[in-house]
């Protein structure tokens, strides 16, 4: 028997329950997952909420966590009982102690490398990257225009920038998230709920704009990001924490400046396995080289997972958040 959290309905935190389930062997292809440390992101909130619709119902949430294999299925050749792994991937269920998951979704966790961190940083770290190396490749010398830039994958994102000689604006909605941001990388820092943020950048940009725009806010910050950008500037919408995008008129992405438009997400940047071990290991080898500090800031027992869900939507958690099984 393993404890999970189970959903039977979306709904607020409090549909989130506290159950217990028989687990079975693992199949074949499959390893058996002792989860020692378990990553909270705001794409649970979704699923939990049913902006995203889970595969079924009940379902249990969670998409990372870091962990120990206790059984490899038939077919498993590159891991084996005792090793340290981590994973940020569909299928849901991380919400539980252990767990069966397609083999090919899980990789090692490098030396160097603590459970804890590995599951703050496999889904948020994949992200900084493929949002600053695929889904619009920034180069040294540009100033990039950042939301949410204390929260769990901005204050990565934006190290990281400033690793690669890249000048962060970044927009907080606190003076203490400012001073997170400022710490982390940001060289400019916009508390939106004080500052015209349109405004601000164009002042910091001399009336230039930006190239990029990397956008996990959503519903309150799109339209006007849109006049953050530099002709031919690309708007990366990869979130929607203040609620959905309204449907959009393309016309309006040539009136502002011939606009690119992307709404990327991890799974597709990580779907094939070879570029899962290489976003993996470029994160891994990134915190290991001291040019990514991770801050984990809450920490809550599984079994809270409400409490944690109420903290992240309430914007009262910053940098990384982890339950302990």
């Amino acid at each position: 028997m393993v404890n999970l959290i189970r959903i039977n309905a979306t709904g607020g935190p409090e549909v989130m329950q506290w159950e217990s389930a028989e687990l079975a062997e693992p199949k074949a292809d499959e390893v058996q997952v002792r989860h020692t440390v378990i990553g909270l992101n705001f794409i649970d909130v979704y699923f939990r909420t049913g902006v995203y619709a889970a595969p079924q119902l009940p379902f249990t949430p969670g998409l990372e966590a870091a962990g120990v294999v206790e059984k490899a299925g038939a077919g498993v050749t590159d891991l084996r009982p005792g090793d340290r792994v981590a994973y940020a991937s569909p299928p849901l269920g991380a919400y539980c102690q252990a767990r069966n998951l397609p083999a090919a979704r899980v990789v090692k966790i490098a030396d160097g490398i603590d459970d804890r961190t590995a599951a703050a940083i496999m889904l948020k770290g994949m992200t900084a990257h493929y949002l600053l190396r695929s889904a619009y490749r920034v180069k040294a010398g540009e100033t990039i225009l950042f939301h949410a830039a204390a929260g769990g994958v901005g204050l990565i994102a934006c190290q990281w920038a400033r690793h690669l000689g890249v000048t962060v604006i970044g927009t907080v909605g606190s003076e203490e998230k400012a001073a997170l941001a400022r710490a982390n990388g940001c060289a400019h820092v916009i508390d939106y709920n004080r500052e015209d943020f349109v405004e601000r950048v164009a002042e910091i940009t001399d009336g230039a704009g930006v190239p990029v725009v990397y956008d996990s806010v959503g519903r309150a910050t799109f339209l006007p990001s849109l006049d953050c950008l530099k002709t031919r500037g690309t708007m990366v919408s990869f979130g929607q924490s203040s609620g959905k995008v309204e449907p959009l008129d393309i016309g309006i992405l040539n009136a502002k400046g011939a606009l690119f438009l992307t709404r990327p997400s991890l799974f597709h940047y990580t779907a094939d396995r070879d570029e899962l071990i290489y976003r993996a290991g470029e994160v891994f080898e990134a915190v290991v080289s001291g040019a990514l500090k991770i801050s984990i800031n809450q920490t809550y027992p599984l079994s809270e997972a409400a409490a944690a869900h109420e903290d992240l939507e309430g914007r009262r958690t910053t940098g990384s958040t982890v339950l302990l099984p």
